[in-house]
C-alpha cells in the first residue's frame, strides 16, 4: 500500500493528483494563506503540471464550507458561444470531439476562481496573486516533468490530437509523444499567468488576455467569440444536499450529476448493510449506481432547462421509492453507453473553519486538444456532451450549459468532522465518491486505506466502448465469483491500481482543529500540510 496521507496539522491541509500542486498548496498555507488561496494556487499549478487533465481553458465546481458552518456552491460552467448553432454542425451526427468546432463553449473555470479570491479576501486573506502563482509560473516557463499518464494518453490520442491547432508544438517532442520524465515547458502560458497576476483575472475575460483569446479563437475556426467572453460570469449558490445516519452530505446542482452522486448514498443507506468489503456492501453500491445514473440521465440538464428541480430526486418518499426497487441479490440490466474523462479534483482545509472541495476539467485528455498560441491557453471540449438531435433533452443551442460529469462532494458529519472529497473519472465519479465514504465514514477504515482498498467502475471513464463490470484485479476471487453469480457482467482488469478507477482523495478538519488528508495512490501526487 502507498501511504498518501497525512494527519494531525494545526494550520491546514491540502491534497492533489500531483505532488508540485500539493507543494504549490503547501506553501500558501506556510505563508499564511487560507484553504480558498492555497485552492487556487493548487488550481494555476495543475494545470501546468498536470495539462493532459486540466487546464484555465476548462471547467470548475467548488464547495466550500465557510467558518460560520454555512456550505456554498461556486458554479463555474461555461455556456456554448452565441455562434454555436446546430446549422454549423449540418455535416456532422455529432459534435466533433476535437479541433476548434469541439471548442463551442465559454472556459468557467478562471471565473470561478475569482469568485473563491473574493470570499478569501472578505474573510481576511491578503495573498497577492503574483503569490499564488509563483509556483505555477515558474513550473511552465522553466519546464516540469512529464507525467506517466500524460506520456500514455498522449500516445494513445495521438492521430486525433496532432493535427488540432496547437497541439504538436506544445506537447510532443520532435512531433513525438513526449516520454515519462522529460521535460516540456508551457512559455505562452506562464507569460498568461504572469499578466494575469498584475492585471488581474477579470482581464481573462474582459481584458488583455480575453481579447488575444478572443482572436485566437476566431482565428482556428471556433465558434467562441469576445461576446462569449465578455458576458461571462460564474455563480455562487446553494448545494444539493441530503441528511444521511451519518451527517449532511453536498454535492452541485445541475448541470452537474452531483445529484446521481448523493442519490446513491441515499439509496446505498436504505439498503441496511452492516459490514464492509463483503457481497452486499459492493453490490448495493453497484446498483444503486444504476438506479442514480439512469435518473441523471433523463434530468440532468441545464438549470434554465430543468422540468423540475433535482431536490425532488433526493426526497426521502422518492429514494425509498426506489431503494425497493434494487434486488439485493441479483444485477439490473446495464445498458448505458460510454464517453470519456480527464479531471483532476483537490481539497483544503484550514484551522479558520475553510473546508474545499474543487474539481476542474478540459473534459477530454487536453480536451479539443487547441492550444491558443498568445496565451497558451487549451480549450475545452465540454460542449461535446450537447446533442445535436432535436428534440434530445441536452440539444444544441446558443448560451445553453452543457451536463457535467463533474460533481465535488462535501460531508457534515455528525461526529464533528467536515470532509471535503471527490475524484476524477467520468460515472466513475459517484461511484468512486460512494465507496470513499462508505468505507471510511460508514465502516470506519482508515482514510488512506479507504483510498487503497480495490475498486470497480460500472459506465463511463475513460474511452473505451465500456459496459461491463470492471474490478481492479485486489479484488477477493470469492467476491468476484458471486458478483458474477448474481448477474453482473464482470471483467477484471490486470491491474492493481488502475487510472480509469479515478484519482479520489480527502481533506478532513477535526472537531479539536486539526487537519487530515490523502490523495489515491494511482496519481502522482499525494497531501501535505502546515
Amino acid at each position: 500500500m502507498v501511504d498518501l496521507h497525512s494527519a494531525g496539522h494545526r494550520r491546514g491541509i491540502v491534497c492533489a493528483p500531483h505532488a508540485a500542486a500539493v507543494e504549490a498548496g503547501r506553501q500558501i498555507l506556510a505563508e499564511g494563506g487560507n484553504a480558498l488561496e492555497a485552492m487556487v494556487a493548487m488550481a494555476a499549478s495543475i494545470a501546468a503540471v498536470y495539462p493532459h487533465m486540466n487546464h484555465l481553458g476548462g471547467d470548475g465546481f467548488w464547495l466550500i464550507r465557510w467558518p460560520s458552518g454555512r456550505v456554498r456552491a461556486i458554479m463555474a460552467a461555461g455556456p456554448a458561444g452565441l455562434d454555436a448553432k446546430p446549422e454549423l454542425y449540418r455535416d456532422y451526427e455529432t459534435i466533433p470531439p476535437r479541433g476548434a468546432l469541439a471548442a463551442l463553449t465559454v472556459p468557467g473555470a478562471v471565473g470561478g476562481w475569482m469568485l473563491a479570491l473574493g470570499a478569501a479576501k472578505a474573510s481576511g486573506g491578503t495573498l497577492p496573486l503574483k503569490v499564488l502563482f509563483a509556483s505555477a509560473i515558474g513550473q511552465a516557463r522553466n519546464g516540469y516533468r512529464v507525467s506517466r499518464s500524460q506520456a500514455r494518453l498522449t500516445r494513445e490520442h495521438l492521430a486525433g490530437l496532432k493535427d488540432v491547432p496547437g497541439f504538436a508544438p506544445t506537447f510532443l517532442a520532435d512531433d513525438k509523444p513526449p516520454a515519462a520524465g522529460a521535460t516540456l515547458k508551457q512559455e505562452a502560458f506562464a507569460a498568461t499567468l504572469d499578466h494575469l497576476a498584475q492585471a488581474g483575472l477579470d482581464d481573462f475575460y474582459r481584458g488583455d488576455v480575453g481579447r488575444e483569446l478572443a482572436a485566437d479563437l476566431v482565428r482556428i475556426g471556433s465558434p467562441l467569440g469576445r461576446e462569449d467572453l465578455t458576458r461571462y460570469r460564474a455563480t455562487l449558490g446553494e448545494p444539493l444536499h441530503v441528511e444521511l445516519p451519518a451527517g449532511t452530505i453536498y454535492n452541485t446542482d445541475a448541470p452537474t450529476q452531483g445529484v446521481a452522486s448523493l442519490m446513491i448514498l441515499a439509496l446505498f443507506a436504505r439498503l441496511g448493510v452492516t459490514a464492509a468489503e463483503g457481497f452486499e456492501h459492493i453490490h448495493g453500491l453497484i446498483e444503486a449506481t444504476k438506479r442514480a445514473l439512469r435518473m441523471r440521465d433523463r434530468v440532468v440538464t441545464d438549470p434554465n432547462h430543468l422540468a423540475h428541480a433535482l431536490e425532488r430526486c433526493l426526497e426521502p418518499r422518492f429514494i425509498a421509492g426506489e431503494a425497493m426497487k434494487i434486488d439485493r441479490g441479483k444485477a439490473a440490466r446495464w445498458p448505458l453507453a460510454s464517453g470519456e474523462s480527464d479531471t483532476i479534483w483537490m481539497g483544503a482545509t484550514d484551522t479558520t473553519g475553510f473546508v474545499v472541495s474543487y474539481i476542474q476539467s478540459l473534459y477530454w485528455e487536453f480536451g479539443s486538444g487547441c492550444v491558443l498560441p498568445a496565451t497558451g491557453i487549451v480549450i475545452q471540449n465540454r460542449g461535446i456532451s450537447l446533442s445535436l438531435q432535436r428534440g434530445a433533452l441536452n440539444f444544441l443551442m446558443p448560451g445553453r450549459l452543457p451536463p457535467h460529469t463533474l460533481n465535488p462532494a462535501l460531508a457534515v458529519l455528525k461526529d464533528g468532522r467536515v470532509m471535503a472529497y471527490g475524484t476524477m473519472g467520468g460515472d466513475g465519479q459517484p461511484q468512486t465518491q460512494a465507496a470513499l465514504f462508505t468505507r471510511h465514514v460508514v465502516f470506519g477504515e482508515p482514510l488512506a486505506a479507504a483510498l487503497d482498498r480495490p475498486r470497480w467502475v460500472l459506465g463511463r471513464t475513460w474511452g473505451g466502448q465500456q459496459t461491463k463490470l470492471r474490478l481492479e484485479s485486489r479484488f477477493d476471487g470469492n467476491l468476484v465469483d458471486q458478483l458474477a453469480s448474481a448477474g453482473h457482467d464482470v471483467e477484471v482488469l490486470p491491474d492493481p491500481y488502475s487510472d480509469i478507477m479515478g484519482h479520489a482523495g480527502a481533506a478532513i478538519l477535526h472537531g479539536d482543529g486539526t487537519c487530515e488528508g490523502a490523495h489515491d495512490p494511482r496519481a502522482d501526487g499525494g497531501a501535505a500540510g502546515a
